[in-house]
This record gives C-alpha cells, sequence and structure tokens, in this order.
C-alpha cells in the first residue's frame, strides 16, 4: 500500500504495489492523500515508489468516468498545497498519474532510467489545465506539447538538461538532499514556495478548456480508449 517512513525531519512516502508498477487505484490515492494530510510536524516529504517504477500512473481498471479525474485531482491538490519542500525520487516510469505527483512536487531527483509521460492521447483521455500549464511551466513549451500532443515520453537526461529535474540520484539521494532542506528555515522555505505557487498559477481557470476537459470525459473514444487498454489492442478512436 502506501508506506511511510521518518528520516529526522523528512517524512518519506513510498507507493508499494510493484506487481502493478506502483499504478494507483482509489485506495492508493486515498492513501497517499491521508500520508500527504498527515505529515504533521515533518519539515521536507520525499515521494518514492517500491520496485522498478515511480508510478505507471492511474489503475484503469477502475476508471470508469470522471470521478475518477476528480480523486486523482484531490490527492495532487493534497500534495502541492502542503508548506513543506516536496522531491519525488523517480526512477523507472513516471506515466500520467504518475506524472502528475511528480509534477506536484517541488523538485525532483531521477534515476538513469526515469521516464516521463502522459498518454492521454493514446487513451482517449484528458488531463487538467492545472497539469498542463505545469508541465509547460516545468518541462519548457516545447517538450509539454511533445508529451501532451504526440505522447512522447523525457527520458532522465533530457528531464535535467530542461531543469524539469533538478539533481540526478537514487532514493537515498533524494532522502539526503531533503535532510538537507529540512534543516533550513521553515517559513523562508513556505513563503517562498507560496510565492512561487502564485507564479505558476495553482488555480488555474478558463472555460474553454473545461469545456474541451468535459466532452473528452463524456466521450465514446474515452470508453474505446479503455476498452482497448483492458483487451491490449489499439484503440479506433473517431472524434466523438
Amino acid at each position: 500500500m502506501i508506506r511511510t517512513e521518518r528520516h529526522d525531519e523528512v517524512l518519506v512516502c513510498t507507493i508499494d504495489r510493484p506487481d502493478r508498477r506502483n499504478a494507483v487505484d482509489a485506495e492508493h490515492l486515498d492513501g497517499l492523500r491521508a500520508a500527504f494530510e498527515g505529515v504533521g510536524d515533518a519539515r521536507a516529504l520525499v515521494l518514492a515508489g517500491a520496485g522498478s517504477a515511480f508510478c505507471a500512473g492511474a489503475d484503469l481498471t477502475h476508471v470508469e468516468d470522471r470521478e475518477a479525474a476528480a480523486l486523482v485531482r484531490s490527492t495532487l491538490d493534497a500534495l502541492s498545497g502542503l508548506p513543506i519542500c516536496t522531491i519525488a525520487a523517480v526512477h523507472g516510469p513516471a506515466m500520467g498519474a504518475g506524472m502528475q505527483l511528480a509534477l506536484s512536487c517541488d523538485l525532483r531527483v531521477v534515476g538513469p532510467d526515469a521516464r516521463f509521460g502522459i498518454p492521454s492521447a493514446k487513451l482517449g483521455l484528458m488531463v487538467d489545465h492545472w497539469t498542463i500549464e505545469k508541465l509547460a511551466l516545468l518541462a519548457g513549451h516545447g517538450p509539454a506539447r511533445a508529451v501532451l500532443l504526440a505522447a512522447d515520453t523525457i527520458d532522465a537526461e533530457a528531464a535535467l538538461r530542461t531543469g524539469f529535474a533538478q539533481r540526478a540520484g537514487d532514493t537515498a539521494a533524494a532522502i539526503a538532499w531533503a535532510v538537507e532542506i529540512a534543516a533550513l528555515a521553515p517559513l523562508s522555505v513556505a513563503g517562498q514556495k507560496l510565492a512561487l505557487d502564485r507564479l505558476s498559477g495553482r488555480e488555474v481557470s478558463d472555460p474553454d478548456v473545461e469545456a474541451a476537459f468535459d466532452r473528452v470525459w463524456t466521450s465514446e473514444d474515452r470508453l474505446e480508449g479503455i476498452r482497448a487498454f483492458q483487451d491490449k489492442r489499439a484503440p479506433r478512436f473517431r472524434g466523438a
């Protein structure tokens, strides 16, 4: 499930579902949200994945309607809204909801096999406006277009080169960095994080984007994408 442990003033949250490459279903999202809401007196948080993946995305066997998107969003809000510094320790794939979790952290430490992507266009889905804006701000507008429109991925080298990731290393390296950060002035960290979040627009709303989001999540293409994924075949999208 979701494991938590303390390293000095650092809370380490680990998605422990290696048999599904740490894909998160409703139960795991609830567990993550509870962990984020229960940080207590921790001064930094590290989010990691057990086994060979950070998080392969949302478990699509449980995605049947737009409520799934709302559940993901509430979990991301709980993470991004923390006043402490958060670090994603990414190895292996961080896809879909996994990339959204990494985006919701303040910093990213990547192993050599880290790979980020949002394959929503392959599945007939759409991520929310906040995710799209945050990806463009952190990875750059060009890479964001490739990820969202062509379902491309960002590897560790590109993540470090563009500044999307800040350091190379494993989970232990991320924890060591978090311990250093936890020793800094917490009010300074919280205030400067708040200012950065305001610059990046944590609350993003646009009626045209919301209308497009609604069209996607009520479309036949969305159902076809899920069926094709479950049947392990190529989807046949009709644009309706």
